[in-house]
């Protein structure tokens, strides 16, 4: 078995993989990423829509050309790579093992692990729609490596299942293909993917959106013939009456994507009721040195933030390699996140006491769309340690805020932090108050 020694080891090779990898190399670490793919880029290889780099390069650009910059940066710092290499185990000693067609297996210890491996979509089991298991039902990213990667259509006729990001853009790329797309149905009242998603993909094409529904029932045995939909009550459960057919030979499913975190699990580290893992305020799990970022953490809806949460990742790594790792420092007490009133998640999961010196970055998603909302963080004894209005507030949305200690005083004695969306009466007037 051949042994390597590394500074930092990234397990993925995406957009989070690549940004922290590039900050550690600055840092004057030497990195090593594992990807298991035979290619650097990830997801990011198969989303040829423009809409990517605003906020990172300034730029509009395809998912294909944000993957090459970071690539190239990568290329050109001369940071090692394996590719096709699979990770099968991490342990909390920090060493890596994982197999390749090349060396067979190989272990990798490591003074710091990042954690980048993205994250999965939810399937046709996962959501348990009655009927056959006849070919024609695919998830919405399948169906895009299919389409924009290997040069294959799926099907013809479409139904697509649930109003994510992917679902709806892929919705747009087949009516290109000239398929015709039927309907996307979403189950909840509101759709969960971007609201200029929603208006570039579905209503300049004139691609309906039937919201409040869900499929029911598969109809086929060796191929989809079609599905059926039903309106939903409150407990999303099916209301008798409302049924309707959809003939069709495709069905897409785009019903939410999930942390990729066996590998965390396995290692022993805590996970969040979200999927993610459970992280302090510099995006360390509960192992020490093991490091989370991007869509393993929590799904983004942007790229510009996967990136920009990686870069963080990558610069608090090699603070702990040069400080707490060569030093054998310990971590002081931690003070408790929860997430309050129509706050689904927030991270960090935790604030480091040693760090209340330091900017503290929150990330977190409402549970429902609001409007004319307060945006407050409190202790545990009722004192309001930060407020903020915003106009409305929508679940596809990640929020992110930030506390400066200069101007946000966080009491060291406290235990806890809740972090609510409250609805407020009076009219938002000052502008500045959404900053």
């Amino acid at each position: 078995m051949k042994q390597y020694e590394t500074d930092v080891a990234i397990i993925g090779g995406g957009a989070a993989g690549l940004a922290s990898a590039i900050e550690i190399k600055k840092g004057g670490l030497e990195p090593l990423i594992l990807e298991r793919d035979v290619e650097l880029g990830g997801i990011l290889l198969q989303c040829i829509h423009a809409g990517f780099g605003l906020t990172e390069f300034n730029t509009e650009l395809t998912g294909p050309e944000y993957a090459q910059k970071f690539i190239n940066n990568a290329l050109e710092k001369q940071i090692a790579y394996k590719l096709d290499t699979m990770v099968i185990e991490i342990t909390q000693d920090k060493k890596i093992y994982a197999v390749n067609n090349e060396e067979g297996l190989i272990e990798i210890q490591a003074k710091a692990i990042i954690l980048a491996m993205g994250c999965r979509e939810r399937t046709r089991g996962a959501i348990n729609i009655p009927g056959f298991r006849p070919s024609g039902i695919y998830t919405a990213g399948q169906a895009q490596r299919f389409v924009n990667i290997e040069g294959y259509l799926p099907g013809r006729t479409y139904v697509i299942l649930g109003s994510g990001d992917i679902g709806m853009i892929m919705a747009r790329r087949l009516t290109w293909e000239g398929c015709n797309v039927k309907a996307v149905v979403e189950i909840q009242p509101y759709v969960s993917g971007l609201i200029r998603n929603q208006v570039q993909c579905l209503e300049d094409y004139g691609i309906p959106l039937i919201t409040g529904f869900t499929v029911t029932k598969i109809h086929g045995k060796d191929r989809l013939k079609g599905v059926t939909v039903s309106k939903v009550d409150r407990n999303f459960d099916r209301i008798i009456g409302t049924d309707r057919f959809f003939e069709c030979d495709t069905l897409l499913l785009s019903v939410g994507l999930i942390p990729e975190n066996e590998l965390t699990l396995q290692a022993g580290a805590e996970i969040s009721s979200m999927g993610g893992p459970i992280v302090d305020n510099n995006l360390e799990t509960t192992l020490e040195g093991v490091f989370a970022c991007g869509n393993v953490l929590q799904v983004h809806d942007l790229v510009d933030l996967v990136s920009a949460e990686a870069k963080r990742a990558g610069q608090n790594a090699v603070k702990y390699v040069n400080e707490r790792y060569k030093k054998k420092m310990e971590k002081k007490g931690q003070i408790i996140c929860i997430a309050g009133e129509n706050v689904n998640y927030v991270k960090p999961d935790r604030i480091n006491i040693s760090d209340l010196d330091e900017e503290i970055i929150f990330t977190f998603r409402v549970k429902k769309p609001d409007r004319r909302i307060q945006v407050q963080i409190k202790d545990e004894t009722n004192r309001e340690i930060y407020k903020r209005k915003k106009r409305y507030v929508i679940p596809s949305e990640m929020i992110e805020l930030k506390l400066n200690p200069e101007k946000y005083e966080i009491d060291p004695t406290c235990s806890q932090l809740v972090l609510e969306v409250i609805p407020v009466k009076e009219p938002l007037i000052d502008e500045e108050e959404e900053e």
